[in-house]
């Protein structure tokens, strides 16, 4: 029920577009700032 919900409605598939959105948005965000703290380690560390 939930899954038919989700993936045939109109409303269900922006749900997941959503979803998906917020999930990549996160991943992006988590790499980005893991970067920018690698590299103020390096800062100190010279």
């Amino acid at each position: 029920m939930a899954w038919e919900l989700l993936f045939g409605s109109d409303i269900g598939l922006m749900s997941l577009a959503v979803i998906v959105g917020v999930l990549v948005i996160g991943a992006v965000m988590g790499k980005m700032y893991s970067s920018k703290m690698d590299e103020e380690i390096r800062k100190a560390g010279k």
